[in-house]
């Protein structure tokens, strides 16, 4: 935590962090067009906030995209205004707000260090019996490229020879396409209106990578999930899913030490 306070500290960083939050997923140029700082000093100051995990990076062609990272800030916001009477301070609680649920980017991009492997995390969502624990979902599948897999949540098995295998490189790479939105969801979901479903099935299917980097004694674990139409049902809901489900999968993991 003491490198998340660091980079904070920094007024120009936050100015990056600033522009994120409005803008998700910019290139180093579009990040420069918008300060007084030169090149250099933007991107070592990016390099601060990777560092930090304050942001995620992925590359897309020949261009380097940025994307914030809101576990840290959370992690910052759950521990504090947990202690003391969140009506006082507004602001973080605000801020919290704004970076968990912001959705502006045409892609959601995650990153966070677990102390773990790439093994166990491979396994632990890969294992349906490890995964319905510490994600809040399995998968099962023989995990081929080109298989078919079964979505679980909740005792709910959603089936569609659209979910598939798009990637699989054991301990380093996973890929899938994202699973059908079909009317029995409400079962699981209730919140989610025959709207909403509706308008997410009727969207293009989106896709889910895991990139797994060992990193010392931790593993830096990648989500990206992409693929989605303009003004996409899907991507709204799943900005709000994926931190909560990537917190539970590293507590889980961490935990079990």
């Amino acid at each position: 935590m003491d490198e998340v306070f660091k980079a904070l500290a920094d007024p120009s960083r936050r100015l990056l962090l600033d522009s994120l939050n409005e803008l998700d997923g910019q290139t180093l140029r579009q990040l420069c067009s918008g300060l007084t700082m030169a090149r250099q000093s933007v991107s070592k100051h990016l390099a601060v906030l990777e560092a930090a995990n304050l942001i995620s990076t992925a590359r897309h062609g020949r261009e380097k995209r940025h994307y914030l990272n809101a576990g840290p800030i959370t992690a910052i916001a759950d521990r504090w205004i947990d202690r003391y009477d969140a009506a006082r301070v507004p602001a973080f609680a605000d801020l919290k707000t704004v970076l968990e649920t912001s959705a502006d980017s045409a892609e959601f991009v995650y990153t966070t260090y677990i102390r773990t492997t790439p093994e166990r995390l491979w396994h632990a969502v890969t294992n349906p019996a490890i995964s319905a624990g510490h994600l809040g979902h399995a998968i099962e599948s023989d995990w081929q490229k080109g298989s078919t897999y079964t979505w679980i949540e909740d005792g709910l098995r959603i089936d569609d020879v659209e979910q598939l295998i798009v990637e699989s490189d054991p301990y380093q790479r996973l890929a899938f396409t994202f699973h059908a939105f079909t009317a029995e969801l409400q079962q699981v979901a209730p919140d989610l209106s025959d709207e909403t479903i509706a308008k997410a099935a009727a969207e293009r299917r989106s896709k889910v990578t895991f990139d797994i980097e060992p990193v010392g004694d931790q593993v830096k674990l990648t989500v990206i999930h992409d693929g989605f139409d303009p003004d996409s049902a899907v991507r709204e809901l799943i900005g709000h899913a994926w931190p909560l489900r990537l917190s539970s999968l590293k507590s889980g993991l961490e935990q079990a030490d």
